[in-house]
């Protein structure tokens, strides 16, 4: 795997936090986890290093795909250093991302990564995280929790919360993956008000996701391999990639958090459950990684959610606001005639947790 020296550096990281940590003397004896995805396996594994019980609810079987940019910004070495997996990430194959295109039109906006990011499927990334805090003793029970005790971590995703006077205007994501040509980059393609992204995951493949307006998609009759012909410079990039799995598809998708919402005595939100930031940001997995942990850690040791949503607004505000000003200038035409002005490097860094 490439940026081995990198990657060492963390590990020798997360070594040293792991000797450092002791657990909390006031830890609840069980949480009850509620989503089995990369926030809730987060949220297992930090609860079980504090020496609680943990039994989490998930729904569906793993592994399986889930629409993703599947883009791991390089902070994932360090929280997957933490739980003792870098190894086992290792053996998946990602692949390294050293580099971002944006394509606005016409322009296009190329700059270097400040450090190496990874691509890895969805169905990887999760089954890693979930089977290893099923490893270290937390109960997983494949159904639909209707019901819980707390202290629980609601880690089961976004509420898809529309009106029928947004019809038309309601976005929906996508994802397929390509045989296609392999770069390190991520690419990313603004046309007629959406956007799709591209990036290299494990064994060969290109991940290609995207979203879109309802009535965009409507217009090529929701056929998604249609609209990414619309976009001239992507339907060369694709010109002789091979989709190899069914275009899946989710939504109606909404932007938003709940930093600010009433806290709720034992109920500690994380991952999109608590803010689910717009995808071409590239920092939602390592938000969920990162808001899982401190949930499992301040439910395990019982403090206030109150100081919980604190904390998480102080790791997720920024990227948030920030994402909010970015998609304003793609929506109304801006971001075409600033991308030569575009500082990207540093567009990169504010959108990171």
């Amino acid at each position: 795997m490439p940026e081995c020296g990198k990657t060492k550096r963390h590990w020798a990281l997360s070594l040293r936090h792991h000797r450092q940590y002791r657990p909390s003397e006031h830890v609840t004896k069980t949480i009850h986890i509620i989503g089995g995805g990369p926030a809730g396996a987060s949220a297992a594994l930090a609860a079980l290093r504090e020496g609680a019980s943990v039994n989490i609810f998930e729904k569906s079987k793993f592994p399986r795909h889930k629409v993703c940019g599947e883009f791991l910004s390089p902070g994932i070495l360090r929280a997957l250093g933490n739980f003792e997996l870098l190894g086992a990430f290792d053996a998946l194959g990602p692949s390294p991302v050293r580099r971002a295109t944006l394509c606005f039109g016409r322009r296009e906006k190329s700059f270097h990564l400040p450090e190496s990011a990874w691509g890895l499927s969805r169905a990887a990334f999760d089954h890693l995280l979930l089977r290893a805090a099923e490893e270290r003793g937390a109960v997983v029970t494949q159904a639909t929790a209707t019901s819980f005790d707390k202290p629980a971590v609601v880690a089961r995703g976004r509420h898809f919360a529309s009106t029928a006077r947004e019809r038309g205007q309601r976005l929906f994501g996508f994802k397929a993956h390509f045989r296609a040509a392999v770069n390190d980059a991520v690419e990313l393609y603004f046309f007629n008000g959406c956007y799709v992204g591209l990036n290299a995951v494990e064994d060969g493949l290109t991940n290609v996701c995207g979203i879109a307006s309802e009535h965009l998609l409507g217009r090529f009759g929701f056929e998604h391999d249609e609209l990414l012909q619309a976009c001239e410079p992507l339907r060369v990039r694709l010109q002789r990639a091979e989709r190899v799995m069914s275009w899946l598809s989710t939504g109606p998708l909404r932007f938003e958090n709940r930093f600010r919402a009433e806290p709720e005595e034992g109920i500690y939100a994380a991952g999109d459950a608590l803010s689910f930031v717009d995808p071409f940001t590239g920092s939602g997995l390592v938000a969920a990684v990162k808001t899982g942990t401190l949930a499992g850690r301040f439910a395990a040791r019982g403090k206030p959610v109150e100081e919980y949503l604190q904390s998480a607004r102080a790791v997720l505000a920024r990227p948030f606001a920030v994402a909010g000003i970015f998609r304003w200038a793609i929506t109304s035409g801006w971001a075409e005639r600033l991308a030569p002005l575009l500082p990207g490097a540093a567009m990169f860094r504010w959108t990171r947790p």
